[in-house]
């Protein structure tokens, strides 16, 4: 079994890792190496959205492991066509076509390059093409040099500009500025419906609408990065008709819960016309886009149980119910530390007063308290510097909520002066 020391000799140190050696999952539960159990509204980070090791999850993984594993997206794939065709109608429910990726920061990549292909077949009146795509600050795309460009966050710029041209950063939930944010230039607008790294901002209903009917005037692609809030975690199979359910997005890239664990990620592009002969889906023709691994048959399996169990157990319904839980029951708490509940579903940011949290050196507010919830049990995650994130599995019961509550609250009694 590997060490601390293995870490610190082998491993880029490109994460600030916790104490904690998790060693085995059952459902809402993670246990360490020292055989310590943790209620883990962590989840990978939005991951193992049916928790872990699901009976159905770990069946389809062994039954497609037996059969075939991999091959060439040069064949097709069946149990890629289902996936696709159970996102579309049964997620999506607008005509369009998936393509399969190993993790959101592609899948947005994905989206950058069906933009710059709409910028090609839809030029400025020169001729020339539209290229930029406007995002939003705090907002979080991914890690590869085409997301994060588009992550309106200084601090995941800091030493590898220059970044790849051709974005324009907005504040988040002000049509004002975006639409003084578009350009001759701009081809599509991406923003998360709901922000998860960058503090738990849910977009207004009134902005998403504004922003389509800006994309509508202006001709640009509007797209949705739902990576860490699509498949029901938000209280519906999409985050972004927990807003606007009238809105028809252009494209959507998704990750982490759609595979409950197993590496998976994917982008969604409309079928809808933008000519007299062109579907928006035709621009990414044989040869613009293309993945080793994406979408092979035991990625498709996985990713097939888990949204089947979202479905069958109408898990989005359980998460508005989990979160009307919550917020029910800290309506009862008066902790000056905790400012408010941000969020929808079990994607939900506890806002820190950071003046109230005990100092530590080297340690966010948020990190602290992260820390202390992880030494009574609790696993949680940050989501910026003053908030503190839950993310549980969208099917954590009634009791497993109470009993993060539970420490949450006697966390904050703890660290409040008396």
């Amino acid at each position: 079994m590997s060490t601390n020391a293995d870490f610190t000799q082998f491993v880029l140190p490109t994460y600030g890792r916790f104490p904690l050696v998790p060693v085995k999952g059952e459902g809402s539960y993670l246990w360490d190496d020292q055989g310590r159990r943790y209620l883990d509204f962590c989840t990978g980070i939005a991951v193992c959205s049916i928790g872990h090791c699901h009976p159905a999850l770990t069946a389809a993984i062994e039954s497609q492991a037996r059969t075939l594993m991999h091959c060439s997206n040069l064949y097709q794939i069946p149990q890629q066509a289902a996936l696709a065709r159970t996102i579309v109608e049964d997620h999506v429910q607008l005509p369009g076509k998936v393509f399969f990726s190993n993790s959101g920061a592609e899948a947005n990549d994905g989206l950058i390059k069906t933009a710059r292909r709409f910028g090609h077949a839809r030029p400025q009146a020169d001729g020339s093409p539209r290229f930029e795509v406007i995002t939003f600050t705090q907002s979080f795309h991914g890690r590869t040099l085409g997301s994060m460009a588009a992550t309106a966050q200084k601090k995941i710029h800091e030493g590898f500009d220059p970044l790849l041209p051709g974005f324009r950063y907005a504040p988040f939930n002000d049509l004002a500025a975006l639409e003084a944010a578009i350009s001759p230039s701009t081809a599509a607008i991406l923003l998360e419906p709901i922000q998860g790294e960058g503090g738990v901002h849910a977009a207004t209903a009134e902005f998403l609408r504004g922003a389509a009917a800006l994309a509508k005037k202006h001709d640009l692609l509007l797209f949705f990065d739902e990576v860490q809030a699509g498949f029901g975690r938000c209280g519906d199979l999409m985050a972004w008709r927990r807003m606007a359910p009238e809105i028809q997005p252009d494209g959507i890239s998704w990750a982490k819960g759609m595979g409950g664990g197993f590496p998976i990620g994917s982008f969604w592009i409309s079928d809808r016309l933008i000519d007299d002969t062109r579907a928006l889906s035709s621009l990414m023709n044989p040869g613009s886009h293309g993945s080793t691994y994406g979408g092979n048959p035991l990625a498709c399996a996985a990713s097939l149980a888990v949204l089947e169990v979202i479905v069958k157990d109408d898990l989005s319904q359980h998460a508005l119910a989990m979160e009307e839980l919550i917020r029910q029951e800290i309506a009862h708490w008066h902790f000056p530390m905790l400012q408010e509940l941000r969020g929808m579903g079990l994607l939900l940011g506890f806002v820190l007063n950071a003046d109230l949290v005990p100092k530590i050196e080297g340690k966010t507010p948020a990190q602290v308290i992260v820390s202390e919830l992880m030494q009574r049990g609790l696993l949680t995650v940050p989501a910026g510097p003053d908030v503190v994130r839950f993310l549980p599995p969208l099917n954590v019961s009634r009791d497993e909520i109470r009993s993060a509550l539970q420490i949450l609250h006697d966390t904050f009694q703890s660290l409040t002066p008396h």
